[in-house]
């Protein structure tokens, strides 16, 4: 594991991702998913079908 040099060096947003990349800069990534929460969705009441009747064939 590294060590820590400087706490608090760079200010984080919520929803990305920091890393030191193979040249020693601090990148900034956003993350796939997280970040900011969705606002729940109403559900809606699911419409029913009309059901056909098909005739049976002998």
């Amino acid at each position: 594991m590294g060590k820590i040099i400087i706490k608090n060096a760079v200010k984080r947003k919520p929803g990305y991702l920091y890393y030191v990349d193979g040249k020693g800069n601090v990148c900034e990534a956003k993350m796939a998913r997280g970040g900011k929460k969705k606002a729940a969705k109403k559900k809606k009441a699911a419409k029913k079908k009309k059901s056909s009747k098909k005739k049976k064939r002998r």
